[in-house]
């Protein structure tokens, strides 16, 4: 028998998603010991990780708990071996090639045309995290060594910026007088907005009434909006080194004026920025990340 952490680290799962999977989905029930500490055995080990492999490869978690549901331990077990991804062999190589090379030459029919591709090969989330987001880096990589200059580097994170907005709102439902929203956004001096606002299409995917505050957002107007708002919880990008003066600051400025209010960081950059109790750091991957949050 292991204990939550224990379960943790033979799993690679966090604490904060193991206890969101139980308390949601019901992946596992832990048996309990006398004074209220869980305990998993092989079973559940086993459970947890296929739980982890069906999300990795792009399935929301409830729909991956739906699937283990009846599952044998050896059927469970068996998932974490064969992985249920569409396998593409180099195409993402390829494709990450061709959305930098098409930036390149300023062929915006060829940058759509790739990201279509992109998309369209799995579910939101494996493809944002297998796919878009490593041609993004390929992108500036390629800005860095001067293939590409700055205004084909935008014009492509620009499609890629457009597509997420629509994807935003035709995802999940917005944010209501009935309910407090989770704000998303980034803080004042960031402006790498792709993955905060892939975050929250995924979050907003998975039900949660999300607004997207966007980039650049001062402080003072982090914990003015969530207190107007009534937000339930707050998601403050780290994406870079530079960020992290500036995001220690919301998250400081939203434990001190607004205590009740959830606090998370994710993003590249967020190890970074110093996480207790009350603040919860996400874990990579969208839909992990939102699993956590959840």
């Amino acid at each position: 028998m292991y204990t939550i952490k224990e379960a943790s680290t033979r799993t690679g799962i966090s604490v904060a998603v193991l206890r969101a999977w139980e308390r949601r989905y019901g992946v596992v029930v832990p048996r309990r010991t006398a004074r209220g500490y869980r305990l998993y055995d092989d079973a559940a080990i086993e459970r947890l990780r296929a739980m982890q492999r069906l999300v990795r490869d792009g399935w929301s978690p409830s729909a991956a708990a739906g699937h283990l549901e009846g599952l044998s331990p050896e059927a469970a077990a068996a998932l974490t071996r064969v992985s249920s991804r569409p396998t593409h062999g180099t195409g993402e190589t390829a494709l990450a090639q061709r959305f930098v090379e098409a930036a390149a030459n300023r062929d915006g029919a060829a940058v759509e045309a790739t990201l279509d591709e992109m998309l369209a090969q799995s579910s939101f989330e494996s493809a944002m995290d297998g796919q878009v987001m490593p041609a993004l880096v390929a992108l500036g990589e390629a800005w860095q060594r001067g293939r590409l200059d700055v205004a084909a580097e935008h014009a492509a994170s620009a499609a890629v910026l457009h597509r997420l907005g629509t994807a935003f709102q035709a995802a999940g439902r917005a944010w209501g007088a009935t309910s407090g929203p989770v704000l998303v956004g980034l803080p004042s001096g960031s402006h790498h907005e792709l993955g905060a606002l892939a975050f929250a299409v995924a979050a907003r995917r998975a039900g949660l009434p999300v607004v997207y505050l966007g980039a650049d957002l001062p402080t003072s107007d982090w914990v003015r909006a969530a207190r107007a708002m009534r937000a339930r919880a707050v998601v403050v990008g780290v994406v870079t080194a530079a960020d992290h003066d500036q995001a220690g600051e919301v998250v400081a400025a939203l434990g001190r004026d607004l205590p009740s209010v959830r606090v998370a960081v994710g993003g590249r950059a967020s190890a970074s920025v110093v996480a207790g109790d009350a603040v919860l750091r996400l874990p990579e991957g969208l839909a992990p990340a939102v699993a956590a949050l959840e």
